[in-house]
């Protein structure tokens, strides 16, 4: 018998998490063995699980640690197990940025129940699972190189500061929800406006729209 596939599922809505388990439960070599609903809980979950995982499903958009960030420390501390990155964002926002921290592929959550499947089983094997809107980002993402850096020479917490400017928050509440001081977020900022070459908040906002 082929062994299972043992998975982390990672999304703070229980509904949408139900409505995972059962697509994934359409194959039944896929076992959800662990559920998480925030960014601290998949990594008590993983670490508690040690050598018993075979994938983590993860969210973006999550509680108690962002879902790039945990990424990047379950890349780090656990190099051999696959991430496969959940999300309601389209590709061309955040795909070729969780490839580039060491994602095994990027899913919308709108994707075909066969395509989740696919996705799942090509990550825990060691591949990476590209869609064909993943592919149109990253050859999107190379055909810019050499142009003006923008937002995809942004850092992580560069780019977490952009998401959250562009959603309408001020300096404040952006350092009360990433734990940093108010200076730090204004020299994150005027980075981020260095880059793109926008002036202000909202010349940022419509460069973001025009990106899509």
């Amino acid at each position: 018998m082929t062994a299972p596939i043992r998975v982390l599922l990672a999304d703070d809505h229980r509904i949408v998490r139900e409505g995972l388990k059962q697509v994934l439960a359409d194959a039944p070599e896929v076992q959800v063995v662990a559920e998480a609903a925030s960014g601290a809980e998949v990594l008590q979950a993983v670490r508690a699980a040690g050598a018993g995982l075979d994938l983590v499903l993860l969210d973006i958009a999550m509680p108690q640690g962002d879902g790039l960030d945990v990424l990047e420390t379950l890349r780090r501390d656990f190099p051999a197990l696959p991430v496969l990155m959940l999300s309601t964002y389209p590709e061309r926002q955040y795909a070729v940025r969780c490839i580039r921290l060491g994602a095994a592929g990027y899913l919308h959550k709108g994707a075909d129940p066969d395509d989740m499947l696919a996705a799942v089983r090509k990550a825990a094997s060691g591949g990476m699972w590209v869609s064909g809107a993943t592919a149109e980002a990253l050859a999107a993402a190379m055909g810019r190189r050499g142009a003006r850096p923008g937002a995809d020479a942004l850092s992580h917490r560069e780019h977490q500061v952009l998401r959250l400017l562009t959603s309408g928050h001020s300096v404040g509440e952006i350092g009360a929800q990433l734990g940093l001081a108010a200076n730090t977020v204004s020299t994150y900022r005027a980075r981020i406006l260095e880059k793109t070459g926008t002036k202000n908040d909202v010349e940022l906002t419509l460069y973001m729209l025009d990106r899509g």
